[in-house]
């Protein structure tokens, strides 16, 4: 006759009960998960120190890993491969560096003739009407504004002192980002070998196919990143050339390297290229290029970057946009920069855990025929 199915009568007392113990079950389990995860945010935050310099490190090695594997391929040693990589990128920053500095120090007389003809032109603006302010006002509210710059010496002082503090711990974190980078190029193909070795083979096929994947995740948020950096230094400094405004390729540059660093390196950035336009070619060149700007990072920042890195990723566009804001307000500018990569690779281990469930699902569900126990009608008590 086939199997016929156990059809149990309860009353709705016992369904209602069935229900509030399900739903209490699992509430209980969720609070435990949200305390799990804000105990997570809160030992990060007061590890940060620690932290950020090994994130930082990892997204280097993203970058020194690719020539350093070539590399050792050819039978070259691991530590000289690690120092090559490690030495000739810290060489192509420097000289960045040094041809932006260059240029930007054959560009300054132009720029300070400019401005002297731009302060010019805004004391015959001032002289004029509405203001008609003579030359004994213009004194008078120079010498106002030297000493109310004197009368706030001291917060300004305090404001350099923090200012430089910051300065000399981004430069440690770097420092040690450096480092770390080195460690990890060096020895980074006996981690997961060591890891499989500490935890088990069973476990260790999971956890490194997870780690393998999210490496893989992390080259692809840097290359979108420097797309993303590359088109905004490439449009920023196509309105540059075009407008005739000077240190345009200097200017083009920091905008490249300002894009990696979330928020503030593109504001910086735009707003030297206003300034100077600005100074050096007047107002209403100075108005285009702050619209010029605007537009590009108002583009790249909702509608460019949020596909790229969707796509590179495989995060929805409006995820990365809502893990920026939560980052952001989290952790500041690092949390911005950092929050995408995180993202991405807890989106990762969902994704294999989900893989993995279903696999085991569909083994547990998949039963020879016959297997299953005949079952009978019961009636209700």
């Amino acid at each position: 006759m086939g199997v016929e199915r156990d059809r149990r009568w309860t009353d709705k007392g016992e369904a209602i009960g069935h229900g509030v113990s399900w739903l209490a079950r699992w509430s209980l389990r969720t609070a435990l998960a949200v305390l799990g995860f804000w105990m997570l945010f809160w030992l990060i935050g007061k590890l940060w120190v620690v932290v950020m310099p090994v994130l930082l490190g990892l997204l280097i090695t993203t970058v020194l890993w690719p020539p350093a594997r070539w590399m050792m391929s050819k039978g070259m040693n691991a530590a000289l491969s690690a120092t090559i990589v490690l030495v000739v990128g810290l060489g192509v920053l420097g000289g960045v560096i040094a041809a932006i500095s260059s240029s930007i120090a054959s560009g300054v007389p132009e720029i300070a003739q400019s401005a002297q003809k731009a302060v010019t032109q805004l004391q015959d603006w001032a002289s004029g009407p509405p203001f008609n302010l003579k030359g004994s006002d213009l004194d008078r509210l120079i010498s106002q504004g030297v000493e109310q710059l004197k009368s706030s010496i001291g917060s300004i002082a305090g404001g350099l002192l923090t200012g430089a503090g910051a300065v000399t711990s981004g430069l440690v974190t770097g420092l040690v980002a450096l480092l770390l980078a080195f460690f990890f190029v060096k020895d980074g193909m006996r981690f997961t070998p060591w890891l499989r070795g500490v935890i088990g083979e069973r476990a260790g096929v999971h956890v490194t196919t997870v780690l393998e994947r999210v490496w893989a995740t992390l080259g692809s948020f840097i290359r979108s990143q420097a797309v993303v950096s590359l088109i905004d230094a490439i449009f920023i400094g196509a309105g540059l050339l075009i407008l005739g405004v000077p240190l345009a390729i200097p200017l083009a540059a920091l905008t490249f390297l300002g894009g990696f660093i979330p928020i503030i390196g593109a504001f910086i950035a735009g707003a030297l290229a206003v300034l100077v336009a600005l100074v050096s070619n007047g107002l209403t060149t100075a108005i285009i290029m702050l619209i010029i700007v605007i537009v590009v990072q108002q583009v790249e920042g909702n509608v460019l970057q949020p596909i790229l890195q969707s796509r590179s990723l495989r995060l929805h566009a409006a995820v990365v946009l809502l893990v920026v804001t939560a980052g952001t307000s989290l952790y500041g500018i690092a949390g911005a920069f950092f929050s995408v990569p995180v993202a991405a690779a807890v989106a990762v281990v969902v994704r294999y855990l989900g893989e993995v469930i279903e696999a085991r699902s569909v083994m547990d569900t998949s039963h020879p025929a016959g297997d299953e126990p005949a079952e009978t009608e019961r009636s209700p008590e």
